[in-house]
């Protein structure tokens, strides 16, 4: 495969990726579906670090444009286009780390919520993982359904910054092999 042809389907894959790390991050910020938790600063402490918005969003889809416009130029994009692909495809993966360590210490942590009568992250520092037992998310009695609700946007935020580190890092191989190689040059006829 070309390296510009590489470049196309790698930022095409980014891009729906980034969507949907901004959109979980956005959505989290409502818990219940409800504006009040955020108005009131009710909200899990990952969510304000904004892994999915800024790192899994914004340093993602600012490579992904760069990546797509260098493998826009099809099968002729420069050595000098592939070497600064590189550099954004960089950005892209710390990006998307970033998202990923936030992600799993929202899991990890668990959700801010109402127990009895205060608000606290109750399965944080625990020895067993709330993940494992079902039964100890009746702890948080506000927002409704909370637990599944942050442990099923985290966990969506996991799988796309992982996808994106993937993609990014393969953008990072292609535009070296691009850079050290040269483009894919068409002949055309002979």
């Amino acid at each position: 495969m070309c390296t510009g042809t590489c470049s196309r389907f790698v930022a095409g894959g980014l891009y729906p990726l980034a969507l949907i790390s901004i959109i979980c991050n956005i959505i989290l910020f409502f818990p219940d579906w409800k504006v009040t938790y955020a108005k009131d600063g009710y909200l899990t402490e990952e969510v304000k670090y904004m892994g999915g918005l800024v790192g899994g969003g914004l340093m993602v889809i600012a490579p992904a444009l760069f990546i797509h416009v260098t493998g826009k130029k099809g099968c002729c994009a420069n050595r000098c286009g592939m070497f600064v692909s590189i550099l954004f495809a960089a950005v892209g993966v710390c990006g998307a780390i970033y998202s990923f360590a936030v992600a799993m210490l929202g899991l990890i942590n668990g959700p801010y919520c109402k127990v009895v009568l205060m608000w606290m992250t109750p399965f944080k520092d625990k020895s067993d993982s709330y993940l494992k037992n079902r039964d100890m998310w009746g702890l948080c009695t506000e927002p409704k359904n909370v637990v599944e609700f942050n442990v099923g946007l985290f966990s969506t935020l996991i799988v796309c910054s992982t996808l994106q580190i993937i993609l990014c890092a393969s953008q990072m191989i292609n535009g070296l092999m691009g850079c050290i190689c040269g483009a894919c040059v068409d002949k055309g006829p002979l």
